[in-house]
């Protein structure tokens, strides 16, 4: 079976177009049954199960069609959607990965990840990860209605914003020492993940044997993804997918 990885789509309501893209990639996956792995960032701000403005409503209702017709769709919590809970893991049928998930592609023991963990050099933002992601600030958060809910979501992504233009290129890059870390921890020779939007292969040595680290592009302007079946991988974009 073929396996679809994307990321870092950002889906909001100001890109009506990757919306309607990314619908029909739904349907292409589901006609051909293919395991999607979503690895973070699928909207651009995710401020709880019960915000169903545009597109929110619209994709859950996509992902939840694909799911009952057969899809296998995984999704990863991204920096900016890290808030899915059970209401939207059941409309959807989705699996939500760990930080970290091991699968088996094509017979090599593969990681996945968002990627921001890899970014250990930008101490701030893995301080302000920590905060947020402490299951006791999500539930007071969560608790708060969703006017004010949009209200600070949209200060924080504005301060989040400017303080990314202050960042140099390497802070906001992964760590590579991180990134051995990790694999050797997991014991796997592959590495899959977005966030840093650089999309590439990285191929080095990893304990004496050949590894690679497969980033992939983000929505914005790149709209890359990658898919692997038993032939190989391929980097294309969603509308050579759709093709």
């Amino acid at each position: 079976m073929s396996s679809l990885f994307v990321s870092d789509l950002h889906l909001s309501h100001e890109r009506r177009d990757k919306v309607d893209l990314f619908v029909k990639i739904l349907a292409r996956v589901q006609e051909q049954q293919i395991s999607l792995y979503i690895l973070g960032d699928l909207f651009d701000l995710w401020l709880g199960d019960d915000d169903d403005a545009y597109p929110n409503r619209e994709i859950v209702e996509a992902l939840g069609h694909a799911s009952r017709d057969g899809a296998s769709i995984y999704i990863a919590l991204g920096n900016r959607d890290f808030l899915f809970r059970e209401v939207f893991k059941r409309k959807t049928g989705a699996r939500i990965l760990d930080d970290y998930t091991v699968i088996e592609l094509n017979s090599e023991k593969t990681l996945l990840t968002h990627g921001d963990l890899l970014c250990t050099r930008d101490v701030a933002y893995q301080k302000f990860r920590r905060v947020v992601r402490n299951p006791l600030f999500s539930a007071f958060f969560l608790a708060l209605p969703l006017k004010w809910r949009k209200k600070i979501g949209g200060k924080t992504r504005e301060k989040t914003q400017n303080s990314t233009q202050m960042k140099t290129n390497s802070i906001m890059d992964v760590d590579n020492q991180t990134v051995l870390s990790v694999m050797e921890k997991y014991n796997t020779s592959l590495l899959i993940h977005g966030h840093t939007h650089r999309p590439g292969t990285h191929v080095f040595e990893l304990n004496n044997a050949p590894a690679r680290r497969i980033v992939l592009g983000d929505w914005y302007s790149q709209g890359l993804m990658l898919l692997c079946s038993d032939g190989g991988e391929k980097s294309l974009t969603a509308e050579e997918f759709l093709a």
